[in-house]
């Protein structure tokens, strides 16, 4: 197949999941075209089997802010037409999908029909979604794809719950590449980040006020006050300074340390014997599979998808959000045992496993396949 990805292309795990889904299907046999306003992160090879397209944005003084939709849905019209695109899978519903459904209604004035396949990763129904000014145009977008899917049960039945939703939705989780967390790095490199005797404990996010940054300084404080550990933030964003500050107010500066973004994630993980993630909500919680997957027990919140991929008393904990104390007494608790820490680590490889991109990619092929089926009936 021809399949035609539309995403974010940042740091951030809609753009992730998308680039590392299109690597795959081209391993797979499909050619894959990345139409978006900038190479995404992790498209680091491209191929015969993989392209990427960039959307410019002309800037006119007229407008106060760009229309990228438009230039979005313009560009799908013409990568469809140039390469024969049979399929555009976009992540988003705003503003992916409502561009996808722009372009699908041009070509279909010229005789070409390309279906529409919206994954929902989350902020697009929960937080920016759901907002009034935005609700219609996305009621809008997901009634008028093709096929729509969500990212975990949960976003479901938020989506279900907040807007009208004629259209079928498909719970597909996030995937992981098992086979990319071999790792063989070895102890002097830990060194570098801990002493022997301190527990390296992490978070990674993109530091919004929805991941608790704060929470997980608080967490860290108590954990370290009766156990020698260290402290790995890694990721940017605007509540990096105020952790910063909380930071040399607790006199904990010296075992904290902020990596910003950084492309040496699986080498951090690897090292980590905890994770962190007391998020207000989370669509699924894909820093914890990647955690998991490395053999990190995650400490995390009972919220969104996250219950659906850290398994209470057996990957990790979950607890309220803000409630730092049961956070932290639920790290200690794991930490303070080797044995139990041991456990807990093979509990979260094997559980992380269950999610391998080779299990899951299949179920978007089917989903692609079952679509055109549809369409070619019509």
């Amino acid at each position: 197949m021809k399949i035609g990805i539309v995403c974010y292309p940042t740091f951030g795990g809609s753009g992730v999941v998308a680039t590392e889904l299109g690597l795959e299907l081209s391993k797979r046999g499909h050619e894959i075209h990345f139409i978006t306003y900038s190479q995404p992160v992790r498209l680091e090879l491209l191929s015969t089997k993989v392209h990427f397209h960039e959307v410019n944005v002309p800037e006119y003084p007229l407008f106060h802010y760009q229309p990228y939709e438009l230039a979005l849905s313009s560009k799908l019209v013409d990568m469809v037409k140039l390469h024969g695109i049979e399929i555009l899978h976009v992540h988003y519903a705003i503003p992916h999908a409502y561009a996808a459904y722009m372009a699908k209604k041009m070509l279909q004035e010229e005789g070409i029909y390309v279906p529409i396949v919206t994954t929902l990763h989350g902020t697009d129904i929960t937080l920016v979604g759901n907002h009034p000014f935005y609700k219609p145009a996305v009621t809008f977008s997901i009634n008028k794809s093709d096929a729509v899917t969500s990212v975990s049960e949960s976003l479901k039945e938020d989506t279900l719950r907040l807007f009208d939703i004629k259209n079928d939705i498909e719970v597909i989780p996030n995937f992981i590449d098992v086979g990319k967390y071999k790792h063989t790095f070895t102890d002097c490199q830990r060194g570098m980040m801990a002493n022997e005797d301190e527990k390296i404990i992490t978070h990674i996010s993109n530091f919004r006020p929805v991941k608790q940054i704060t929470d997980v300084v608080k967490v860290f404080y108590n954990i370290q006050k009766e156990i020698p550990a260290k402290l790995m933030m890694v990721g940017e964003g605007p509540e990096r300074k105020p952790a910063e500050q909380l930071c040399e107010q607790l006199g904990i500066s010296d075992k904290v340390i902020f990596f910003g973004n950084s492309n040496e994630v699986d080498r951090i993980l690897c090292f980590s014997d905890l994770f962190l993630l007391p998020s207000i909500t989370e669509s699924f919680g894909l820093a914890a599979l990647e955690a998991m997957v490395s053999g990190v027990p995650v400490i995390s919140s009972n919220t969104g998808g996250i219950p659906e991929v850290n398994i209470e008393g057996v990957t990790g904990f979950l607890s309220n959000v803000n409630d730092v104390e049961s956070m932290s007494k639920n790290a200690v608790h794991i930490l303070s045992d080797e044995e139990r820490l041991a456990r807990f680590k093979q509990n979260a490889r094997e559980e992380a496993a269950k999610f391998d991109i080779h299990k899951i990619v299949p179920q978007y092929e089917a989903i692609y396949k079952d679509t055109l089926q549809k369409c070619m009936v019509l």
